[in-house]
């Protein structure tokens, strides 16, 4: 049964087409590679998926509703989470308080309650820090929990981001580049977080990677964009040898 499934999407910024007629379809419990050369369009379709861009045309139906166009802040509540190609953490907050804000989605309470401090305010807060808590333990951050977002080494800020998107409860995870950065040892450990996340969250996912080894390693079908389009879709060995892809990747043999 298909969680998510994109018809005809379309965006341009003033003359430059970044997207054009994309067709995608990801199954629920699945996990989709989409890969590209640079420019390609990836991280456009990712920002139109989450509503950081309106589309120009074309539906993005989730879960049965087409979301294209709603603001971020909906999309996140009906349950689609995603990380950052450049980590975008609150790195003058603490880890603590940047999984707090995640799962303040679902905060018990209202605006007057938390402008009069009555006990459920602070019975409510109580239980957001338990829920974070329980994320961290999970990404062994618990010990760092005080400590600024932004004095932690690159990997643990790579993980503190994937927990703050996992405590919004998503069904659908989006990972932008997760192992930009990374070297072989740390995208190895990072390949199989991403298989246990999938299988213990009970998520689908949607993965956006220049790494072969791991886009390789955990999709089941990848999609391949080259100038806002989908050239080729289908398994991995499929798509390791199809001759459109290669030319996209290393250029065209001069004959």
């Amino acid at each position: 049964m298909s969680l998510i499934e994109i018809k005809n999407l379309y965006k341009s910024f003033g003359g430059l087409s970044a997207v054009q007629d994309f067709n995608f379809l990801l199954d629920k419990g699945e996990l989709v590679g989409l890969i590209g050369p640079n420019g390609a369009g990836k991280t456009t379709v990712f920002n139109l998926i989450t509503g950081v861009y309106k589309p120009d045309k074309g539906s993005i139906i989730f879960n049965d509703n087409n979301i294209a166009g709603l603001p971020p802040y909906t999309i996140c509540a009906r349950g689609i989470a995603r990380t950052f190609q450049n980590i975008r953490l609150f790195n003058d907050l603490t880890v603590l308080d940047n999984v707090k804000i995640a799962a303040h989605k679902d905060v018990p309470y209202g605006l007057l309650t938390s402008i009069l401090r009555t006990p459920s305010f602070f019975k409510g807060e109580e239980m957001i820090e338990q829920e974070a808590m329980k994320y961290l333990e999970i990404f062994k951050l618990a010990d760092k929990r005080d400590e600024l977002a932004k004095n932690l080494p690159y990997g643990e800020q790579r993980r503190l981001e994937i927990a703050r998107a996992l405590a919004t409860k998503p069904t659908l995870l989006i990972l932008d580049e997760p192992a930009a950065g990374m070297n072989p040892y740390e995208t190895n450990k990072l390949m199989e977080m991403i298989t246990w996340i999938r299988k213990d969250f009970d998520l689908s996912i949607l993965l956006i990677e220049h790494d072969m080894s791991l886009v390789m390693g955990v999709c089941e079908r990848i999609y391949v964009l080259d100038y806002g389009s989908i050239i080729a879709e289908g398994l991995p060995l499929e798509i390791r040898n199809n001759k459109k892809v290669i030319e996209a990747y290393l250029g065209e043999e001069v004959e």
